[in-house]
């Protein structure tokens, strides 16, 4: 979905945009993956996962997902394109509901 809206982004408005769009997926892409990575740590390493771990690392992902987007306003208020951006996090965010409509969740 990254790809797609980099893609889609960069078609519509220009390089610029797609860099934005590119920075606002990986904004929530990065937090949610090393998040995934730590639970299958806890399922398959030795150190073992409990609620609080979950509930934790769950918070620390929202956490630095809008930790991310407040240092891109901060640093990027120059070449940042919005619409671009919040569109590709957007896909990110929603990319579950194209897993569920071609059934590859269970």
């Amino acid at each position: 979905m990254a790809g797609a809206a980099v893609l889609v982004s960069w078609g519509v408005s220009g390089a610029a945009a797609a860099v934005s769009a590119l920075v606002g997926a990986c904004a929530y892409f990065v937090p949610n993956a090393l998040f995934a990575l730590r639970l299958l740590l806890g399922i398959f390493g030795p150190v073992k996962s409990n609620p609080f771990t979950f509930f934790l690392g769950e918070a620390l992902k929202l956490g630095s997902a809008v930790g991310a987007l407040v240092l891109v306003a901060w640093l990027g208020r120059d070449w940042v394109v919005w619409p671009a951006m919040l569109f590709g996090l957007l896909c990110v965010l929603k990319g579950y509901v194209l897993l569920l409509v071609f059934r590859k969740l269970p």
